[in-house]
């Protein structure tokens, strides 16, 4: 068994697309558009499905509205350079909520993104991981 993929629902999917392929450098795997039941479906990720682990973007066509809700917490990335990686985010608008520093209780170098709706997104500087 492994993890598939990880489902969000978005209210604007180029933005959310702009955010997760041109922000975080996610790659566009499919997309398909569901006329029957006016929806579409986004995968992406930095594997192809048939290896890794991705990212459904889920966007309803009749514009509701929704919750993140108190169950969810957060997607998170691995990086190589935290900083440079918040900063090349920063120049494209992204919000950072947290900036670049050690976790309160250890020694990983961490950082928070807010996508377009809302989801926070972890980056977890890899190279303080096995230091």
């Amino acid at each position: 068994m492994r993890l598939l993929h990880t489902m969000l629902r978005v209210r604007d999917l180029d933005a959310a697309l702009g955010f997760y392929c041109d922000g975080l450098g996610m790659k566009l795997l499919r997309r398909q558009d569901y006329p029957g039941g006016k929806f579409t479906l986004a995968f992406v990720g930095y594997q192809g499905e048939a290896t890794g682990t991705v990212l459904e973007l889920t966007h309803n066509w009749d514009g509701r509205q929704y919750e993140i809700g108190t169950g969810f917490g957060h997607l998170a990335i691995g990086v190589d350079d935290i900083h440079a990686t918040c900063d090349a985010l920063r120049a494209k608008g992204v919000k950072i909520t947290r900036e670049p520093g050690p976790m309160q209780h250890g020694t990983t170098v961490i950082a928070f993104v807010e996508d377009p709706d809302g989801y926070q997104i972890e980056l977890i500087e890899q190279r303080s991981r096995t230091a």
